[in-house]
C-alpha cells in the first residue's frame, strides 16, 4: 500500500467527487434564513427530524424579521421535540434580534461563528450550501470518522482534522471535499459494517487495506 506521503489526495479523491457531484446537504431549505435556522436546530439531532418539524416554524416565522418579535418560549410548540430545544430557541431569538433582517446574515466564517448556536462546522455548512467562498471544510461526525479511516488525516479533533484536510486539498475543492466525505460516511463508510468493497476510495484507504 502507498504511504500517506506518497498519495496525491486531490487525484485520489476524484472518483469520490464524481460520485457525489452536485449533492446538496440533506437539510432542505428555500433560502439562507431557513438554512441557518435548520443548521442550528440540527445539532445533535437528525436532519430528517428537522426537515419534518421546520415547515410549521417557518409558516409562523417566515423570516428573521418575524422571528425577532418572538420570545424563546414562543418557539417551544414548534421545536419542543428537538434535542436541546430550550437553548436553541434562545439562540435563534437572540440571533434574530441581533441581525434584524435576512439580508444581514453574514457571508463569512468570522461573522457566522460570532452568532449564537453557530460553530465552525455549522458555519462551513451554511457557506457551502449558500455558494459562499469556502474558508474551511465541513467536518461533521461523518467526516470525523471517514478522514482518519482513509488516512488523509489523523486524530479525533474536528479542527485538527479540518486543518489537515485544508493543507492537503486546494481551497477550490473544499466544498466538494466536505460534502463528498459526509455522504461517503452516510452511505458507505458507516460506523459498523462499512461497505468497503463498494467504496471508490478503497484503493488508497488505510482502513480497507488493513482489513484485507
Amino acid at each position: 500500500m502507498k504511504t500517506q506521503r506518497q498519495i496525491n489526495w486531490l487525484e485520489a479523491l476524484q472518483p469520490l467527487f464524481k460520485k457525489y457531484r452536485g449533492k446538496k446537504h440533506p437539510l432542505t431549505h428555500e433560502n439562507r434564513y431557513q438554512l441557518v435556522v435548520k443548521v442550528i436546530l440540527s445539532a445533535r439531532d437528525s436532519d430528517k427530524h428537522i426537515n419534518e418539524i421546520a415547515p410549521a416554524l417557518f409558516k409562523e416565522y417566515p423570516s428573521i424579521k418575524e422571528l425577532a418579535t418572538a420570545k424563546s418560549d414562543d418557539l417551544y410548540p414548534f421545536i419542543g421535540s428537538v434535542t436541546n430545544f430550550a437553548n436553541k430557541a434562545a439562540w435563534l431569538v437572540e440571533l434574530a434580534k441581533t441581525l434584524g433582517e435576512d439580508k444581514y446574515i453574514p457571508k463569512n466564517l468570522e461573522g457566522l461563528t460570532a452568532l449564537p448556536g453557530i460553530g465552525r462546522k455549522s458555519a462551513n455548512v451554511i457557506m457551502s450550501e449558500s455558494g459562499d467562498e469556502m474558508e474551511g471544510v465541513i467536518v461533521d461526525l461523518h467526516v470525523l470518522r471517514v478522514a482518519p479511516r482513509l488516512g488523509i488525516a489523523k486524530g479525533a479533533n474536528p479542527e485538527k482534522i479540518e486543518k489537515q484536510l485544508m493543507e492537503k486539498i486546494p481551497q477550490k475543492y473544499w466544498k466538494p471535499l466536505g460534502m463528498s466525505l459526509t455522504y461517503l460516511g452516510r452511505e458507505l463508510c458507516r460506523p459498523t459494517n462499512p461497505r468497503c468493497p463498494e467504496c471508490p476510495m478503497n484503493p488508497v484507504c488505510e482502513y480497507y487495506q488493513k482489513q484485507k
